[in-house]
């Protein structure tokens, strides 16, 4: 029996918060490529008019207000294809919504029922949720849902497909990307596809903005659970398919449950509710055949990590109005990691390396940052902090002459690092790089105007026990020891004072990085954490430092998320707070 066929154009593209002009030239350029291929159905990622989050934008009328006329300008544009565009709408309040463009017009809309407000997301905030289910009829039945509509089993989705007798189902989403998240969203998109009986079409936005990376992985889900195409990862794509529908009868013959869900309570069948009908959007005409498509071989956890943290920092750097950013060496991992990253992502000659010794720096660490360097093929400038450092202390010797040498002091070295590439970065327009990782920002073992000073945080989320594994994939990726092999198995060291460890104030990492996770990111007691095997006095101190260091982390630079609980909006803990959680 021959089966309707929906020719579907997923439109994976990266755009800019708020830039709704070149947001719009870059929807319409890919309608007019969908075109050429005679798509049926062209669909955009969720908000990819104005862009995912806008946050503060939505409370401008005028923001508004020019989304809704950049709508209505692709509207005009559209003709025998249906296009499901994600923008804003208004009444006498604001929705998230997904357009339906056919025919020069929008003919229908969906509004966002589920709204999600936890971790980095706040629609509550801006948003009023729909209420109504959107269905259109093409001569195939399609349920329209934005994002977290899918992700719960039960509600629109399923009400369009059992109600609505959808024969597909079409979702525009801006899920942005974290450790895990890739695997947990296709199985459930999965799940959902063979749940209810017909096949699931999902629609990502990728790119970055601000500390969030959104994925891609746009996919086309059967019903039988498999996926016959998807988009690359963490790059703007295409996916066009041409999706054989089942009649709805056999669909229904062949699904059991499904049957018993159509059914009435007096015995009878639900025909479907009603829906937009578009009679002429698709036609039986000879279409251009399409190149082979296919689903991109999975990358490992590390391989995700490492290009979400590049597509971070690549489209940070540029949709910022940067070209080029400036990284301190200190001959240390972190740094190294940072530095390598900049130069895969902008390329070598838009890196400059800063080393900036004092006299607690190591013979290791020159050699370390001449390698270095030398491997990536950047320009590095010398700055030695000595004599900058010594006229610190002679100034402030008549105050500091009965106090012994500490915190202060090491810490005065630090800010004078972050000085010197602030000042680098005033005077060419570089974007400074901060190199600190999660395990030091997690315990306040980092600098306030110091370490911490910069524009952009690129691995603030990882953790110090990852940031050896990306070195490891990074150079593997390579072919050589691209960060030399004394950077990665070198002890950690600030070198701010004479044979300095960091193990001298912190549990070895592979401890402390398993202690802050189960307490940052799990919330577990210190009960909880002690039975892990730690000592309670280890555990105690760590949770210690990471409550009294929530003013430094106020103050950080942002970064790429990728952990499930990153500091910042994920994690919103008081400063001035006395709470102990035993």
């Amino acid at each position: 029996m021959s089966m309707p066929t929906l020719r579907v154009a997923l439109m994976q593209v990266n755009v800019t918060v708020g830039d709704i002009s070149g947001n719009k030239l870059k929807i319409l350029e890919k309608i007019a490529w969908s075109r050429k291929l005679q798509a049926d159905l062209i669909v955009f990622p969720e908000m990819a008019i104005t862009g995912y989050p806008p946050e503060d934008l939505l409370l401008k009328p005028y923001f508004i207000r020019a989304a809704k006329e950049a709508m209505e300008a692709i509207a005009q544009t559209v003709h025998r294809e249906v296009v499901l565009l994600g923008g804003v709408d208004s009444d006498f309040d604001i929705y998230n919504t997904m357009a339906v463009l056919h025919a020069g017009q929008m003919i229908a809309r969906y509004r966002k029922r589920n709204l999600p407000t936890y971790g980095v997301f706040d629609e509550d905030r801006y948003f009023r949720p729909g209420t109504a289910m959107a269905l259109l009829d093409m001569g195939v039945r399609i349920g329209l849902s934005i994002c977290e509509d899918l992700w719960l089993p039960s509600g629109v989705c399923k009400d369009e497909a059992f109600q609505g007798r959808a024969d597909v189902l079409v979702n525009i989403s801006a899920s942005p990307y974290q450790r895990g998240k890739t695997l947990q969203r296709e199985r459930m998109f999965q799940t959902r596809a063979l749940d209810y009986g017909c096949p699931v079409l999902v629609c990502n936005l990728v790119g970055g903005q601000d500390e969030l990376v959104f994925d891609g992985n746009s996919a086309v889900f059967d019903s039988d659970g498999s996926i016959p195409a998807k988009a690359k990862a963490f790059e703007e794509d295409s996916v066009v398919f041409d999706l054989k529908v089942p009649e709805p009868f056999r669909r229904q013959l062949r699904n059991p449950r499904l049957r018993k869900e159509l059914m009435g309570i007096d015995g009878s069948y639900n025909v479907g509710m009603g829906a937009v009908e578009l009679p002429n959007a698709l036609t039986a005409e000879p279409k251009p055949p399409l190149p082979p498509v296919g689903v991109p071989y999975p990358l490992s956890d590390q391989e995700e990590v490492l290009e979400a943290l590049k597509l971070g920092l690549e489209d940070y750097v540029t949709k910022n109005g940067f070209s080029r950013v400036v990284v301190g060496l200190s001959g240390g991992i972190d740094s190294a990691l940072v530095a390598s990253l900049a130069v895969l992502t902008l390329g070598k000659e838009n890196v400059l390396a800063v080393s900036m010794p004092s006299r607690f720096t190591s013979e290791l660490s020159f050699q370390c940052i001449k390698q270095l360097s030398e491997n990536l093929g950047v320009e590095v400038w010398s700055m030695p902090i000595d004599n900058t450092f010594s006229s610190y202390l002679a100034d402030l010797e008549p105050h500091f002459h009965d106090l012994p040498h500490g915190t202060a002091e090491e810490n005065i070295q630090a800010r004078i690092r972050g000085n010197l590439l602030m000042a680098v970065s005033n005077k060419l327009g570089y974007l400074v790089l901060a190199t600190g990782n999660k395990s030091e920002l997690s315990v306040g073992y980092c600098t306030l105007y110091g370490d911490l000073a910069g524009g952009f945080a690129l691995i603030k989320d990882v953790p110090k026990t990852l940031v050896y594994e990306l070195a490891h994939l990074v150079n593997q990726k390579a072919g050589f020891s691209l960060i030399p092999e004394e950077v990665i198995f070198r002890p950690p060291s600030a070198e701010l004072k004479q044979d300095q460890k960091d193990e001298d104030l912190l549990p070895p990492y592979r401890d402390l990085d398993t202690i802050l996770h189960a307490y940052v990111e799990e919330d577990a007691s210190l009960k909880e954490i002690v039975g892990l095997g730690f000592s309670e006095e280890v555990v105690r101190r760590v949770i210690r430092m990471v409550d009294s260091n929530e003013y430094k982390r106020r103050q950080a630079p942002p970064g790429v998320k990728i952990t499930p609980k990153a500091f910042g909006k994920d994690r919103r803990m008081p400063i001035t707070q006395r709470f102990f959680v035993e």
